[in-house]
């Protein structure tokens, strides 16, 4: 394996690490080999702030390794009848390895303890295979806020 990590502990991320947060889910986009202006596209969609952190509309966690966090998700509340997984990105060297599998457990786990029955998600074309693995169900698709003409998958799955 060319990445190694000891224990992964996963917990309520921290408002003052927003930043971090949002260069994590751009590096994490950049895995699939997007062009830098695609990414640099998609930077305001995929930016976090300190106040979202704080919101009771969100829920956003880690996945740490020692002191390292190697991924993230974020849920959102603001939705009647769902939660919508609003983030879930973890860091390229540590894709492959399990920590994003972890990650939507955990998200489940917390979408179900807040009431909700559903957990929708807009993914990634190239997240497709990991979101039904993850047993989400592809209902659809959205057009993308970043990339004008852009289509990209609706999953839902049942909590």
């Amino acid at each position: 394996l060319p990445f190694q990590f000891t224990q992964i502990n996963i917990r309520h991320a921290k408002p003052e690490e927003a930043e971090q947060l949002s260069q994590l889910a751009l590096q994490s986009k950049g895995h699939w080999g997007y062009s830098e202006e695609f990414l640099q596209r998609c930077k305001e969609e995929l930016s976090y702030s300190e106040q979202q952190l704080r919101s009771d509309a969100y829920y956003f966690a880690v996945a740490q390794s020692d002191e390292e966090i190697l991924g993230f998700y974020a849920l959102d509340y603001s939705h009647k009848n769902y939660a919508e997984l609003e983030a879930l990105f973890v860091e390229p060297e540590a894709i492959g390895v399990g920590i994003g599998k972890q990650l939507m457990k955990a998200a489940c786990q917390q979408a179900r303890l807040n009431g909700a029955k559903l957990l929708r998600i807009q993914g990634d074309p190239n997240a497709t295979k990991f979101y039904q693995a993850s047993g989400g169900k592809l209902v659809g698709q959205l057009a993308s806020l970043s990339i004008p003409g852009r289509m990209l998958p609706i999953f839902e799955v049942t909590l």
